[in-house]
């Protein structure tokens, strides 16, 4: 009886691993572009930005984690 809940939770946190991907790229796409607007001849807005994703993105996978385990 437990393989169909090992399979749900083995399909939810692959899934996880994918929105954490796509946000870490889309923060550092978002970072680039703001550095590009703001022409500020370096690329501290992408370090920034891509850094609040990663942040963003293990919240994510955190409070993910926790709600599985209740």
């Amino acid at each position: 009886m437990k393989k169909p809940k090992q399979f749900n939770n083995y399909f939810k946190f692959s899934g996880l691993a994918i929105q954490m991907a796509v946000t870490i790229y889309l923060g550092n796409l978002f970072g680039k572009y703001i550095d590009k607007i703001a022409e500020s001849g370096s690329d501290i807005y992408t370090k920034i930005i891509t850094l609040l994703a990663v942040f963003l993105s293990i919240f994510v996978v955190i409070r993910e984690v926790i709600k599985a385990q209740e």
